[in-house]
């Protein structure tokens, strides 16, 4: 294998090694967020689109350059020289090379797609979490406040019906008409909070619902390229 396929195969480990990281399930998104956020990957992040374009154009180049080799020693041009004595071993391991360079490369390209992508779904998933979070944390905050006001409220009646005279009754009426009208307002502002929290919720949760499906897809379609990796290296042998 020349220094360049090396190069490319080393680099198709790379990718497979760092994918298979990415997808540990016992590490959060909210984790991987954290990481991402690290001050050596905000200076990277500057180069990172022109890296990224670097290499795509580079394995797309070697790529084509892997299906020209397969066409010339699957060609016609092919045949008629093996023909010639001692020439069909040589032209079946140069075929054989030049198919282990396409699915090299090809694989290389998928992976390096399939990597920005599980990375970008990781940043997305970990940005709804946080959201999902914090409306709950909202919507706890509101009911509590609901039944603190409740608790307030019984334990007005309780000194209302204790209160003796016409007197004490009469202000003890009047003290729960104003604390009943400062109820409702506050009840009213926390159930309109609950309510669009709840909703602000859903949304979360059927975006973070879209975003585990495409996840899992990702996940599969990784499986299927291992597996065929496996089969070209068990070729190899």
């Amino acid at each position: 294998m020349s220094l360049q396929w090396t190069a490319v195969a080393f680099f198709l480990y790379a990718e497979i090694a760092v994918i298979l990281i990415l997808c540990l399930p016992f590490i959060s998104a909210r984790s991987w967020q954290k990481v991402f956020n690290l001050k050596i990957w905000s200076w990277m992040s500057r180069f990172w689109n022109k890296v990224f374009l670097a290499m795509i154009i580079i394995l797309i180049i070697l790529f084509c350059d892997a299906v020209r080799e397969v066409r010339k020693y699957s060609g016609k041009q092919a045949s008629t020289d093996a023909r010639l004595p001692n020439m069909v071993d040589h032209l079946h391991m140069k075929l054989f090379r030049a198919q282990r360079n396409l699915y090299i490369s090809g694989f290389s390209v998928f992976l390096w797609l399939v990597m920005k992508r599980v990375v970008t779904l990781i940043n997305k998933m970990a940005s709804v979490s946080g959201t999902v979070k914090a409306f709950q944390e909202h919507a706890e905050n509101a009911n509590q406040a609901a039944e603190k006001c409740m608790k307030e409220n019984e334990e007005l009646k309780q000194a209302l019906m204790g209160g003796e005279g016409d007197k004490a009754t009469a202000e003890g009426m009047k003290l729960l008409k104003e604390e009943v009208e400062k109820l409702k307002a506050e009840l009213k502002t926390s159930g309109d909070a609950l309510t669009e929290s709840q909703s602000e919720s859903d949304t979360m949760r059927k975006q973070m619902d879209g975003l585990s499906r495409e996840y899992d897809r990702l996940l599969k379609e990784h499986q299927e390229l291992q597996n065929h990796q496996d089969d070209g290296n068990k070729k190899d042998d």
